[in-house]
């Protein structure tokens, strides 16, 4: 195999004129990336929050089609992996890095500053509900939702319609197997450019995650300097974890991340002050379910809340598609389109509102029950904190503590490798069959410069960097992701598949 010069090359050197940039001119290349992320949220969040539902809405209506009885790869298709294995390699590959650092930190954001136009006050009980429906909005279904049908696309044009192992088969049942495969090689280049900007704000969250934990065990010890080993152990651990392959590295990984949240949810449930969090329950589900429409198109609240949280949101979720959808949607082969949505969708769904309704419950009861002390630490260390402190709070704070270390570390491990044998068999030139590895120095490769970009991202801006990488690196996706829903649309109507 050899290598696709222009689909790799040219978000290399777009990350790479990002990187010296922000070295040679910080304060230039932070206040004119500022200026972009606000054009952009401006001028296309809108466009960002209607794709976010349609793609939640559609799928509903695909589940109850005639395409939803769609076997993956033809009546005799077997599939790679069990449903166990799938059910964990679909949850950890996607969000689950940041499930772990905002769970217990974004529920006090809201709580304490809730948008203006709801009419809430803030630090009151209906702040409390609204902070963790909000919560539910940012992590449950409309995430999984674009990730799950962009992957079912893929699927359908990669098993179905025998397109290639490229990005550009997405577009195939909007444009035709022809168009779509002359604009290939740029929509591909765009996708890697866009994973790794959102990788590389996932990997941040995930550092700083890690710095504050260290911070907490070890608090003599340099910040600076805890982020860049932490970089270069994530790097090296995800880049060895791909090389290893899908059967090895990535399906090992996911059952020990879905054990180790296992562990973490039962011991905050035995020791942790749930008597008061279950009874928000039911209140906060109601609120979600009401507002779920509303607020995720921003109607009725300050827009500039809207971008810095919901709408943020959205584009971080669109960066990491277009690769997540080629590795989520190869692994559907042998499953019907109904069994597909379930476990790429309804299942991680109720997973993460589970863990959020867990963790971001405790953290607003604790926060009440001692006067703001939660939050005066958030604004005082950063949302990194957070949980730590919680973990404090409980017994054998520094076993519970290194073990969360350990699950964070592993969660974003999981994520990594998985996309990183993605774009890299994206990478080759020649067409990827099912059980088709690309070449270990190209999985090397693109994990270095994940992993620098990150570094560089924490290192010179925190998590505004990490923030606005996101942003940029769901533009160019939201694109694409439109597309998707107009061929599944063209599917669903016209019965093609």
């Amino acid at each position: 195999m050899t290598l696709r010069k222009v689909v790799s090359g040219v978000p290399l050197v777009l990350l790479t004129l990002t990187m010296v940039s922000s070295f040679v001119a910080k304060e230039d290349f932070l206040e004119l990336i500022s200026a972009a992320n606000r054009w952009i949220l401006v001028h296309f969040g809108w466009l960002y929050a209607l794709a976010a539902l349609s793609g939640l809405i559609l799928l509903g209506l695909v589940y109850f089609s005639p395409i939803g009885r769609i076997r993956l790869g033809g009546p005799e298709a077997r599939p790679i992996l069990g449903k166990a294995s799938w059910f964990s390699v679909a949850l950890c590959t996607t969000i689950a890095v940041g499930i772990l650092f905002w769970a217990t930190a974004e529920p006090l954001y809201h709580f304490r500053n809730p948008p203006e136009g709801t009419g809430i006050r803030e630090g009151s009980p209906e702040a409390s509900t609204f902070a963790m429906s909000t919560l539910f909005l940012h992590w449950t279904f409309i995430p999984y939702s674009i990730y799950t049908l962009t992957a079912l696309v893929f699927a359908l044009s990669f098993y179905q319609l025998k397109q290639p192992f490229r990005i550009g088969s997405l577009l195939v049942p909007l444009v035709g197997a022809e168009r779509a495969h002359q604009i290939s090689p740029w929509v591909d280049s765009l996708s890697l450019f866009s994973l790794v900007a959102g990788m590389a704000a996932s990997m941040g969250a995930g550092l700083l995650t890690l710095s504050g934990g260290i911070q907490l065990l070890f608090p003599d010890s340099s910040a600076a300097g805890n982020t860049g080993w932490m970089a270069l152990a994530l790097t090296l651990t995800f880049v060895g974890s791909a090389i290893l392959g899908l059967r090895r590295g990535i399906r090992i990984l996911s059952h020990l991340n879905i054990a180790g949240f296992a562990l973490v949810v039962a011991w905050f449930l035995v020791f942790g002050p749930m008597g008061k969090v279950w009874q928000s329950l039911g209140g906060s589900l109601a609120d979600f379910v009401l507002h779920l429409v509303p607020r995720s198109q921003a109607i009725g609240m300050e827009r500039s809340w809207a971008e810095d949280w919901t709408l943020f949101y959205w584009a971080n979720w669109l960066a990491w598609t277009p690769i997540s959808a080629l590795f989520l949607g190869k692994l559907g082969v042998g499953y019907d389109v109904r069994t597909f949505i379930r476990f790429n969708l309804v299942y991680p769904a109720l997973f993460s509102l589970a863990w959020m309704f867990l963790f971001g419950g405790i953290s607003l009861h604790t926060d009440t029950a001692q006067a703001g002390s939660l939050f005066q630490l958030l604004e005082a260390k950063g949302p990194e904190s957070i949980v730590f402190a919680l973990i404090g709070q409980l017994p054998l704070p520094a076993l519970v503590g290194g073990a969360y270390f350990v699950l964070v570390f592993l969660s974003f491990v999981t994520a990594a490798d998985s996309n990183t044998s993605a774009m890299s068999s994206l990478s080759m030139s020649e067409s990827v069959a099912q059980t088709e590895e690309a070449a270990p120095w190209v999985k090397l490769a693109w994990g270095c410069l994940i992993g620098l970009t990150a570094w560089v991202m924490v290192r010179q801006s925190g998590i505004d960097g990490v923030r606005m990488a996101s942003n940029l690196g769901g533009f160019p996706a939201l694109f694409l992701f439109v597309g998707v829903i107009a061929g599944m649309i063209r599917m669903l109507f016209r019965g093609k598949h």
